[in-house]
């Protein structure tokens, strides 16, 4: 089955960071999380994906086509949902709504509707009125007014409390099950993934350490296990382990 998402090479250099051939696939109708500590690319690796920043080498293809060359039209199928954006705060959400749907030839305005009876959203409140759990709802009402094929989520359920992040994970899961959609997701919160990826990706100093289905995931990482572990790793336990032993080695040098 194609690949909804496909990065290869991926490259960009900053002073005293760089991203190192980046590279994974995201399959149609799956959920992948990417994962690493603050820091280690994640962030870097979605823009670049969506050409928020400019990659010094590598390539990006979405629904089979060149990113770079068919930029407008693809992002036409994309959803962008970032945790912690605050923009037009002083806006009330239905003035946002108004202008974003201009940017896009698909929208459903009955489907934005479902989605804001769904969420439980008041359209007459500033977008600086609600709480965070509020706003990535919100900005998935967005994302999916707009028949969004690929979902790529930045830290959604960073600064959540663990009943909202509880209840996005069960969105999430619906979203693909339900509509057209896969889902890229980024986060340190390694038990968020526990709960609805089917696929991890594992980048560690800019680099991939690891990208796989999660059960291949995690058994790929039994080495770390200790005799007092029974049954395979949790990704926190594998993130911790493989950060500390990263730490030892550079406290040996």
């Amino acid at each position: 089955m194609d690949a909804v998402l496909y990065v290869q090479g991926l490259c960009k250099q900053y002073p005293g960071f760089a991203l190192n051939d980046v590279g994974f696939s995201l399959a149609p109708k799956r959920i992948m999380g990417l994962i690493g500590k603050n820091g280690a690319g994640k962030s870097t690796t979605l823009k670049s994906i969506l050409n928020m920043v400019s990659m010094d080498k590598g390539s990006v293809k979405v629904f089979q086509k060149d990113f770079s060359r068919h930029e407008k039209e693809c992002k036409q199928r994309i959803g962008i949902v970032f945790g912690g954006i605050d923009f037009y705060p002083l806006k009330k959400l239905s003035t946002i709504t108004a202008v974003t749907k201009k940017f896009y030839t698909d929208w459903n305005q009955e489907q934005y509707q479902k989605y804001v009876q769904r969420f439980g959203l008041d359209e007459g409140k500033k977008f600086k009125e609600l709480s965070n759990g509020m706003k990535v709802k919100y900005l998935l009402a967005l994302a999916l007014s707009h028949h969004a094929e690929l979902l790529i989520l930045d830290e959604p359920t960073s600064g959540l409390d663990p009943v909202s992040r509880d209840e996005l994970l069960h969105i999430f899961r619906q979203i693909v099950k339900n509509e057209n959609c896969s889902i890229l997701f980024s986060t340190h919160i390694t038990s968020d993934l526990d709960k609805c990826a089917d696929d991890i990706t594992y980048i560690q100093n800019g680099c991939v350490l690891k990208s796989a289905d999660k059960d291949s995931f995690l058994r790929s990482f039994e080495h770390l296990k200790t005799p007092e572990d029974t049954g395979l790793l949790t990704l926190e336990q594998i993130m911790l382990r493989t950060e500390r032993s990263e730490w030892d080695d550079e406290a040996a040098v």
